[in-house]
């Protein structure tokens, strides 16, 4: 038998699934995230489900991470200091960025504009210059490249990132000025625009470069001491990173090109999620995956997630692929406080995450959080995680006492419930980010809530949004790991072109992207992956003549049939997107601005599980009864156990349904029905005659 293994690093909790890919069979573990060496609590995991399993560590083939280092380097500005290359006249790229100011008017009196990844001092000029198409303008002076080497060797500088003008259309001198690095800075590691992100925009361009830079050494270190590690521990498959675009990469590509990794741990939510939702029968849904510390929501249409061309981690904007998640502090471990100045209640940003942690965890928290609040109120059974953590009721009501205490609300209840009100109206907020304001109805779509605290929250959500049903997968506290193990190998290769439609052809486009798919296949190649398995996607970032954004669309590469139907089908699904964006149409010329392919290996065969059929009565999955308070007043609920769950079962609300990684609450009003693929679906109760 072979097993994959799927890991994701939380904030608070580390998450392990092993599968099974013969028999579908799974096995979880949630296990504490270890901040300061997440490899700590990796290892743990791993150890506790193949005991679970019955297998020995030996027995493990590939194992696949989803991980946040990363992102925390960038959260936590502890990164490594990066010199920064540039063409002369350039070297305030990174300073004059795009003049923006977030706020209102006068916004740029109270906004503290974030500190550059590299600074100034840090920051040299070379003689050299490119032309858009490439040609050689100015020839590269190695004697000056020399000499502001040594200035960033006195500088002591930890990493080095070159962005030089037009690198993308030719990439001669970045490559020179690596070489001359080796020589005068031994052993730091380089990153090259030109590799990094070949494509138009000199600041985005350049900073994504530098955050490549900022955040290498730690993803190298770590990575390097996880593969040691599982070395060590007898497991002999490979070990692969998610990407933010929801694909796998070896560790080494990924220790290369690590800011393509910057939002691997949301993505694998999706792409977990994607999974389940296909199982139940709903190819379009809202993704909610709600941790500790934060909450992360995306939209997937026809079981395709939306891709963006721009990660955002804090105030750090660069240009990556990526799943359009978008992330709020709004999580298990949020803490809510009242201001003195406001007097209203609010609820994070700020979390206690995993050390100390909720005031229930008993490991030193005082603050209250979310989870504290859902104790007061009852949703939350007496242990997490398997019995890992045993709750603390009273630490939980001493804790949420606070905020009773500095408003004028009616009990501690009240107060507890006026945090999860309000936490919820931060995620409505970010689900109306990707569904309204892009032009969706997400009345339209279902919502899959994840994550350790999603099921908790994930009916209020749903009757916010309108969204039906909320789909509750099987282990949605471990759903992230579930994506890693289910996703397949990806790359991809891009090409700038700004070029209007008038100066293309079929044939000319199509040698293009070609061209690109060849040099995207050759990591999978080195990977083992046969050519026949093979998936090749392309996509162009297209805008009208004259105009300064782009939007990316997918290319039909079967409409280029060589008899010039391909430009125009193009022309069409751009003018589409413009529409439905913007609402207008321009009569202008088109023009390519980017081209890319992207290649992706084929998914694992990983067996999905049924459920055998159980009627319409869970009494047997009944365990207890419990007093919860819920809109303004306590009432009883029963308490199900979900393992005992056999498809077609219907739980009525108010009820509690518990599992080793997560605890759903239905809302009195509706029920949860047992559908055949382990999801339950939460609809009102006035539509839940539809089949299952």
């Amino acid at each position: 038998m072979t097993y994959r293994l799927g890991v994701d690093v939380g904030g608070t909790f580390t998450d392990i699934l092993l599968v099974n890919e013969d028999s579908g069979d799974t096995f979880r573990a949630k296990t504490s995230s270890t901040p300061a060496d997440q490899s700590i609590g990796v290892i743990r995991g791993m150890g506790q489900v193949c005991e679970l399993a019955g297998i020995d560590l030996t027995q493990v083939g590939d194992v696949l991470h989803g991980t946040t280092v990363a992102t925390n380097a960038i959260l936590e500005g502890k990164g490594a200091r990066v010199g920064l290359v540039t063409t002369d006249g350039f070297r305030q790229v990174l300073q004059i960025a795009r003049s923006f100011v977030p706020g209102g008017l006068a916004g740029w009196i109270i906004w503290p504009k974030p500190e550059t990844l590299a600074d100034l001092q840090d920051t040299v000029e070379v003689r050299e210059r490119m032309s858009s198409a490439g040609e050689v303008v100015t020839e590269l002076d190695e004697d000056d490249v020399r000499r502001q080497l040594t200035k960033l060797r006195d500088n002591k500088i930890e990493t080095l990132s070159v962005s030089l003008i037009n690198s993308y259309a030719n990439s001669d001198h970045e490559r020179r000025i690596r070489e001359i690095a080796a020589e005068e800075l031994p052993g730091i590691q380089v990153s090259l625009s030109s590799e990094v992100l070949p494509e138009l925009r000199e600041y985005e361009r350049a900073i994504t470069t530098v955050a490549n830079a900022y955040v290498q050494p730690q993803v190298t270190s770590y990575v390097d001491h996880l593969e040691s590690q599982l070395e060590d521990s007898g497991i002999q498959g490979k070990l692969y990173i998610l990407k933010s675009d929801g694909g796998l990469v070896s560790a080494k590509t990924a220790a290369v090109n690590p800011v393509s990794v910057m939002m691997s741990g949301p993505a694998g939510g999706v792409i977990g999620a994607t999974w389940i939702a296909e199982q139940a029968g709903f190819p379009n849904f809202l993704t909610l995956d709600m941790g500790g510390t934060s909450t992360d929501v995306a939209l997937v249409q026809d079981l395709v997630p939306r891709v963006g061309r721009e990660t955002s981690v804090g105030d750090l904007t660069v240009r990556a692929t990526s799943v359009d998640v978008r992330t709020v502090g709004a999580g298990g471990g949020s803490i809510a406080h009242v201001p003195p100045l406001t007097q209203a209640l609010r609820v994070g940003p700020q979390s206690a995450g995993a050390d100390p942690g909720p005031a229930a965890y008993a490991a030193g928290g005082t603050e209250p959080t979310v989870t504290d609040a859902n104790v007061v109120l009852g949703y939350l059974p007496t242990q997490l995680a398997g019995g890992e953590i045993t709750l603390d009721h009273e630490a939980a009501r001493t804790a949420v006492q606070q905020i009773f205490d500095a408003t004028e609300l009616d009990s501690i209840e009240a107060a507890a419930a006026g945090i999860v009100d309000i936490v919820n109206e931060n995620m409505f907020g970010a689900l109306r980010l990707v569904s309204v304001q892009q032009g969706f109805d997400p009345r339209d779509f279902a919502l899959v809530a994840f994550g350790g605290a999603g099921p908790l929250h994930a009916n209020a959500i749903g009757r916010l949004m309108g969204s039906w049903p909320v789909i509750i997968p099987p282990s949605p506290g471990v759903l992230c790991a579930y994506g890693d193990a289910t996703t397949s190998l990806r790359d991809e290769a891009v090409r700038t072109l700004v070029r209007s439609f008038a100066d293309l052809t079929d044939d000319s486009l199509v040698e293009i992207l070609k061209e690109l798919a060849t040099e995207a296949r050759a990591s999978l190649l080195d990977e083992g992956v046969d050519e026949a398995n093979h998936h090749v996607a392309y996509t162009a970032d297209l805008r009208y003549l004259g105009q300064g954004f782009e939007i990316p669309v997918t290319i039909d590469i079967d409409s280029f049939d060589g008899q010039g139907a391909g430009l125009d089908a193009l022309r069409a699904v751009f003018d589409n997107e413009h529409e439905r964006l913007f609402s207008f149409l321009l009569d202008g010329e088109h023009e390519v601005v980017t081209v890319r392919a992207t290649v992706n290996g084929p998914r694992p065969e990983v067996t999905a599980q049924l459920l055998d059929e159980g009627g319409t009565d869970p009494a047997d999955a009944l365990r207890t009864t419990t007093e919860i308070w819920v809109e303004g007043a306590k009432t009883a609920a029963n308490v199900y156990d979900r393992t005992k769950l056999k498809a077609g079962q219907i739980i009525s609300g108010p009820a509690i349904i518990t599992e080793m990684d997560s605890t759903t609450l239905v809302l009195p009003g509706h029920a949860a029905t047992v559908h055949v693929s382990g999801s339950l679906l939460i609809r009102p109760e006035t539509t839940q005659t539809e089949e299952v």
